[in-house]
């Protein structure tokens, strides 16, 4: 993955201006985060399942995740939103985290990246 080329630091000494990479790398931290939680009954993570089906993330450093489960009777239909929420805020510059579970679109294997369906063998 290339790499932004470093920020130039103001030589009058005033306050360098925010990047503008700091939203895309805290994103990219949630994303990470979000790839640390596993199904339980799947051997693969959630984000990689495509169980994550958007993250927004506000100026402030509010988080929404927008997520489902394999069925609405999945074991861990309580458990798993609390467990997305407690890992996404542990990731720095993160506020606060709002986990939207929802069922439609329904979850179905084609939302699974390549990775996963080779993992389990549906590839």
């Amino acid at each position: 993955m290339d790499q932004p080329p470093p920020r130039a630091e103001p030589t009058d000494g005033a306050t360098p201006a925010p990047s503008t990479d700091e939203p895309d790398a805290l994103k990219q931290g949630v994303i990470e985060m979000l790839a640390t939680v596993n199904d339980p009954e799947i051997p693969v993570n959630i984000y990689e399942l495509g169980l994550i089906y958007d993250v927004e993330i506000n100026a402030d450093g509010d988080v929404r995740v927008v997520m489902t489960l394999t069925t609405p009777n999945c074991p861990v239909a309580e458990s798993m939103p609390g467990e997305v929420e407690d890992r996404v805020g542990t990731v720095p510059g993160v506020r606060s985290v709002f986990v939207d579970l929802v069922w439609d679109p329904p979850w179905t294997p084609d939302r699974m990246s390549e990775a996963a369906k080779l993992e389990l063998g549906f590839i």
